[in-house]
């Protein structure tokens, strides 16, 4: 594990070095990783957590497969367009696409602002 952290150096060395700084490090099985930010969700997929421990002070080593998701925009899938459509009975697709952004992915929000219009 803490070859990982330093590819080129002796692993024995490297750990007794650590030892003697009273840093240890502990590999935690995970399945995933996630960030959250204001804006967006940063996702670590089959990730590699390293918790490294010493002098009062935890943090985390993370690698693995990176993507991010940006939460600014709700995600519309066609199963809620169709829902609105059958509900609201507007062909436009598109319209509904567009009120269900607006309306935050909310289908009784966009449904009930689309049968206004009508």
């Amino acid at each position: 594990m803490v070859d990982s952290m330093f590819p080129n150096v002796d692993p024995k060395k490297l750990q007794g070095m650590l030892d003697k700084l009273g840093i240890k490090s502990t590999e935690i099985e995970s399945v995933q990783v996630i960030i959250r930010c204001n804006d967006r969700d940063i996702i670590v997929d089959e990730p590699q957590v390293t918790l490294v421990e010493g002098q009062g002070m935890r943090s985390f080593q993370i690698s693995g497969n990176v993507r991010e998701v940006d939460r600014s925009k709700p995600e519309i899938s066609d199963d809620d367009v169709a829902f609105v459509q059958e509900q609201t009975g507007v062909r436009d697709a598109e319209l509904v696409r567009r009120t269900l952004e607006e309306t935050g992915g909310d289908n009784a929000a966009a449904i009930l602002r689309l049968k206004k219009q009508q």
